[in-house]
């Protein structure tokens, strides 16, 4: 991993820890409810502040905790065009089988490009270090992919191009 990353991840990793001390807590408007207070935004007290962490200005992460919930948003880093809908068809590609990913939300904040939504329910089912590992993990890999995936269209690009050029 690049030096650059780690003091991000590390500042990501320790925000994230420290804001998923949720618990149950069920509604106080509709009795028998208990949703995500983060999604309903009911009350005012019972959401915390939100807290951004930014690498660059297109490299960021938004955490916002609540009493029972916590969303995490992260902007993925898009340097040209390629990139923009490389990371577009990536993250739509992800979305559309967010089930699998139990925690993955189907629509991103807005001005950002993938969502986590994580629950009390998915921390008394689920290790809390995994989860943190996971959207670290998450964080980590899905720039190595875009990185690879410009890479192979470039490389492509550049046969098709000599091919082409062949003919005159």
């Amino acid at each position: 991993m690049a030096n650059t990353l780690r003091p991000y991840l590390d500042c990501v990793r320790t925000t994230l820890d420290s804001g998923l001390c949720i618990r149950n807590f069920p509604s106080q408007t509709v009795e028998r409810h208990n949703k995500p207070e983060i999604e309903v935004k009911g009350s005012k007290e019972l959401l915390l502040n939100p807290l951004t962490i930014c690498r660059t200005s297109g490299e960021r992460t938004l955490i916002e905790p609540s009493v029972n919930s916590v969303r995490v948003s992260v902007a993925i880093k898009q340097a040209d065009e390629i990139e923009e809908i490389l990371c577009h068809k990536f993250t739509r590609f992800l979305m559309q089988r967010s089930e699998q990913f139990i925690i993955m939300r189907r629509k991103p904040t807005e001005g950002y490009d993938i969502s986590f939504l994580i629950t009390h329910v998915h921390l008394e089912k689920m290790w809390k270090h995994k989860l943190v590992d996971f959207v670290i993990h998450f964080m980590e890999e899905i720039d190595k992919e875009i990185s690879g995936m410009k890479i192979a269209i470039n490389a492509r690009a550049r046969i098709v191009a000599n091919e082409f050029m062949k003919k005159f």
